[in-house]
């Protein structure tokens, strides 16, 4: 009989505010990943238990916050769960750099099976400063980390997440800087969040987690995506899941504006263009990388041509976007 690997709990960063909770996590099989692997085989091996997880369906699972408070939800068929709550005066739990500390627990784990740290799972909720002055969304794919999303047949999205470790990845030039300085702001002590919101699957999180912690990115909420169930398609009506993760996040900040960050290479343009046109007090600017594809820039800037309410610019190196930033009055 097969010996079955260690239960765990991989807690998303989140993000909330003082008096709402906002949690996100999935309940899967511990697969001992190493993130630092060399070798095809390793490598191609780690992917294949990054995507085949063994998640744990309906499990009981307890929230601890601070020393008195408890909650609890269930994860869904896939071993995920969100939980919303609205509860008073969070801001006793706030540390200094914006995040409330949490703890995930499996309620009743099995009696056979063996959970990784005690069965505590450390958890984190971001709320922004009230000294922020704007927030920042950011895709990663091609915006912050090269993947070869616009290469023919996709294959250098294949070889980058496949056959390479998240520890030798690097980062897009100019990228940890720049969201460094937006971060900070144009008085350097804003501590503007940023919320990085990929169309990359949840499977990839501690992947892209410690991409950004290892080039040293500005610490922020991950939003990724669930694979569709399979034959389901969405309808014409339908948005696409980052949009409605965009919205959310505009919603739960109204008073602040945003700076949307992408690509020009897939989705991001379109999106960006219909939420700036829905919200258009909410959106200072829209940053769009370009990639080395010209029919794909002048699709983009025929899009945009006739919007001149908000700030565009496609970047092609980082000291344009610098300057524009610091024109605009985002960084100092």
């Amino acid at each position: 009989m097969f010996k079955k690997d260690p239960l765990q709990i991989i807690a998303f960063q989140t993000y909330g505010t003082s008096n709402h909770l906002y949690l996100r996590g999935r309940a899967i099989e511990d697969e001992s990943i190493n993130l630092e692997d060399r070798g095809a085989f390793k490598l191609l091996f780690n992917a294949w238990k990054r995507f085949e997880t063994d998640e744990i369906k309906c499990a009981k699972i307890k929230i601890k916050l601070g020393d008195d408070k408890y909650f609890y939800t269930k994860t869904d068929y896939k071993g995920y769960f969100l939980f919303e709550k609205n509860v008073e005066n969070l801001n006793k739990y706030i540390n200094s750099e914006g995040w409330i500390n949490l703890e995930f627990s499996y309620e009743k784990p099995p009696l056979t099976r063996i959970i990784k740290s005690e069965n505590i799972f450390p958890a984190e909720m971001l709320v922004p400063s009230t000294n922020a002055s704007f927030g920042v969304i950011s895709d990663i794919d091609d915006t912050i980390l090269h993947t070869g999303l616009t290469s023919v047949l996709k294959w250098r999205v294949l070889i980058n997440t496949l056959l390479t470790s998240a520890g030798r990845r690097l980062p897009l030039d100019g990228a940890p800087e720049f969201y460094h300085l937006l971060h900070q702001g144009k008085t350097g002590q804003e501590a503007n969040p940023i919320f990085y919101v990929s169309h990359s699957p949840w499977n990839l999180y501690r992947y892209l987690e410690y991409f950004l912690k290892k080039n040293k990115f500005p610490k922020g909420p991950i939003i990724l995506r669930s694979f569709p169930r399979p034959f389901s398609s969405n309808t014409k009506e339908e948005k696409p899941q980052k949009y409605k993760e965009i919205v959310n996040i505009l919603k739960t900040y109204p008073e602040l504006r945003f700076i949307l960050i992408g690509d020009i290479g897939e989705h991001d343009p379109k999106i960006y263009l219909e939420i700036a046109t829905k919200y258009p007090k909410r959106i200072a600017a829209i940053y769009l990388r370009h990639v080395n594809d010209k029919r794909k820039k002048e699709y983009v800037i025929q899009l945009y041509k006739n919007f001149d309410n908000i700030p565009v610019l496609l970047i092609e190196t980082k000291q344009q976007a610098l300057s524009h930033a610091r024109n605009n009055g985002f960084i100092k």
